[in-house]
């Protein structure tokens, strides 16, 4: 069964919701140090019930929030999202050293991310 590995947060301020998450909650946030601005956010210890997270720039027209799910062959569920009427909004694209990604819309609207995990992702 695919479950939801990822959280992401899209905000036009990186830092005031750095200070405001940390303030509230004491998340801890690191700069990741792949190609694009992004933050790594760790929302409590490994060994505790619960899901880690990212932090990055809003983009116009997408969601603010988005739940990544694991899947073990994502070109497959492409495939199986499109037959059961989804839609993918963003192809499937590579996050270098970690795994491949795409994200669709249900029937509903709802956007989430699928992601198989990869090291060699390029």
């Amino acid at each position: 069964m695919a479950r939801l590995i990822h959280f992401e947060l899209n905000v036009e301020n990186i830092q005031k919701t750095i200070k405001f998450y940390e303030g509230v909650f004491g998340w801890k946030f690191e700069k990741w140090e792949g190609p694009q601005d992004y933050w790594l956010i760790t929302t409590g210890d490994e060994s505790e019930t619960g899901i880690d997270g990212g932090l990055g720039l809003l983009e116009e027209g997408f969601p603010t929030v988005v739940n990544t799910i694991e899947v073990g062959n994502i070109d497959e569920v492409i495939k199986t999202i499109k037959k059961n009427g989804g839609e993918i909004i963003r192809p499937k694209h590579a996050v270098p050293g970690v795994g491949w990604i795409a994200y669709f819309k249900d029937l509903e609207g709802i956007v989430s991310g699928i992601m198989q995990e990869d090291p060699d992702a390029k």
